[in-house]
């Protein structure tokens, strides 16, 4: 069995600061691609940051010169730094993992059960 644990939402006003973590643990051979989306009330869960397991990263434009992504593949956990928060920011922000659970298995992709992050104005 895998699980992604996030930690580090909560409520913060505009111009703050929060970081996500998200810890996989379990089964786990080898993590590959990693990353954060959000899902905010009414609208298609969107991308905001990955990162490659050799350290290549990906943002979403809204969140460009803002947010961090980071990770540390020893502990197996992915970070989201975000500073600059905005309202529209407002939003279950999820971890999820491209992984394998053995050698030579199907990169599968797991996710988390999602943090709330919410911006006040």
């Amino acid at each position: 069995q895998v699980q992604l644990v996030e930690s580090g939402g909560g409520l913060v006003q505009a111009g703050g600061s929060l970081r996500l973590s998200c810890a996989a643990s379990g089964s786990i051979f080898s993590i590959y691609n990693m990353g954060w989306y959000r899902q905010a009330p009414g609208k298609q869960r969107e991308l905001v940051a990955s990162i490659s397991n050799g350290g290549i990263t990906n943002y979403a434009d809204s969140v460009k010169g803002r947010f961090t992504i980071s990770r540390d593949n020893a502990k197996n956990t992915v970070y989201l730094q975000m500073n600059s928060l905005r309202p529209e920011d407002t939003a279950v922000y999820y971890c999820t993992a491209a992984l394998t659970t053995r050698v030579l298995g199907t990169i599968e992709r797991y996710w988390g059960q999602g943090t709330q992050v919410t911006v006040s104005s």
